[in-house]
């Protein structure tokens, strides 16, 4: 079943990438038997890998559409909220740097792993390590005011938006 699933994504994706690329129409005969004898490699290669049970729950629309919003409102809205405050604390040099470790709520990989990269591609902050087993992240931040911040102080509210949707 993983196996038929993983090779279908693969091959849809194959066929999107070559997309009006044929010599006779959207595709030619042999980007589709290409993409059929690709798509049944990275099924097989992949199949424990990309699909597992705790990850079915990625293919439910409702968490892509939070996912939309997501990008959308409250990361573009923090990024550029990052953008000013980086800038304006590199021209002032009002920095005060250091490494400072935070307690998600989050559970699962994909949660964890989506809030190091949030974090990491916001200005000012950089997600040093993550702890396997607490599932503790640490952070190099541009601003440290106290040793040990809240969640909320680093991330916002990028916890609740990626329970939403990872967990």
């Amino acid at each position: 079943m993983f196996f038929i699933l993983t090779a279908l994504i693969a091959f849809v994706l194959y066929l999107i990438l070559v997309l009006w690329s044929g010599s006779i129409g959207i595709w030619s005969i042999e980007e589709i038997i290409a993409g059929i004898i690709f798509a049944i490699i990275v099924g097989f290669v992949t199949k424990s890998l990309f699909l597992k049970r705790s990850s079915l729950r990625m293919l439910n629309p409702i968490r892509w559409f939070y996912f939309i919003i997501y990008c959308i409102g409250p990361f573009f809205l923090a990024m550029a909220q990052a953008n000013w405050d980086v800038a304006c604390r590199v021209i002032t040099g009002k920095i005060k740097p250091g490494i400072v470790k935070i307690s998600p709520s989050l559970k699962t990989d994909l949660g964890i792993t989506m809030l190091a990269n949030s974090i990491t591609l916001t200005p000012g902050t950089l997600s040093v390590d993550i702890d396997d087993q607490t599932h503790d992240l640490y952070i190099h931040w541009i601003d440290v005011k106290n040793k040990e911040p809240d969640c909320k102080d680093i991330c916002g509210n990028f916890e609740n938006w990626v329970k939403r949707i990872a967990e």
